[in-house]
């Protein structure tokens, strides 16, 4: 059995640090490993990053993260990306790494992805220069997820990503704004590379469990709708989905 704890959106600046430490002191005892689906900080600086790795630095389980919209928001992702790495966390974008967990290898597959929409209301790759190069971007995500989840061998899959592959975990958020907050591409990479679990964030007032089309768990693991330091799921364990078995 492989425990996962995630959680996305913690926008963690000065004021926050120290906010989630107690709960994540408690890791090694309820998870193997940590997953953190995007917005790290709050407006993308180097100094929220250097929070960041204070509070989720060291936790004595290997932490792997990808960024969110609120990381770019500064154009200083690659210095943010920088500061968390140097803090022993492993950030993906259209990127895998395999962790080595209770006799089991988990693949771990992640970007940031990007909006665009669901079946029967998505952007189309037609018309302007400028809607083409929307759509082209969320196609470029997903297929940079889709080749990452393919080139890692492991016991057990997972996708993580910032923006959601489907829209059921969307629910309770405005309908106007689901082309903003996922898009069916990555939905559609996760069902080809055969993934067990998919995990986003982005959407705070969204919910927590949908699946893709090809039946692959999906879970909305945005802070205000966990509304905890982290869920656990498992994963190669007797259950057939994923489980929550509870965290504070």
């Amino acid at each position: 059995m492989i425990r996962i704890a995630a959680v996305g959106d913690v926008h963690v600046d000065k004021d926050v640090v120290g906010r989630y430490r107690p709960a994540l002191e408690e890791l090694p005892d309820r998870a193997d490993t940590l997953l953190i689906a995007g917005d790290l900080t709050r407006h993308g600086t180097v100094d929220e990053a250097k929070c960041f790795a204070t509070e989720f630095g060291g936790l004595g389980v290997p932490v792997v993260v990808v960024l969110g919209n609120h990381d770019h928001q500064s154009d200083q992702q690659d210095d943010v990306t920088k500061v968390i790495e140097d803090a022993g966390i492993t950030v993906l974008e259209g990127s895998a790494t395999v962790l080595e967990l209770n006799g089991h290898r988990l693949g771990v597959a992640g970007t940031k992805g990007f909006g665009g929409g669901f079946a029967g209301a998505c952007a189309s790759n037609f018309g302007e220069r400028e809607m083409k190069d929307f759509v082209g971007t969320a196609e470029r995500y997903a297929e940079d997820l889709e080749r990452a989840l393919k080139s890692v061998e492991c016991d057990a899959l997972v996708a993580l990503t910032h923006y959601a592959p489907v829209p059921e975990t969307l629910v309770g958020e405005p309908l106007e704004i689901y082309a903003f907050l996922g898009c069916y591409q990555l939905g559609r990479s996760i069902d080809a590379a055969g993934a067990a679990l998919a995990l986003h964030g982005h959407a705070h007032a969204g919910s927590e469990r949908g699946r893709t089309p090809g039946g692959v768990p999906v879970r909305n693991v945005a802070h205000p709708v966990i509304k905890q330091a982290y869920n656990v799921y498992q994963l190669l364990s007797e259950e057939v989905d994923t489980t929550l078995v509870g965290a504070r």
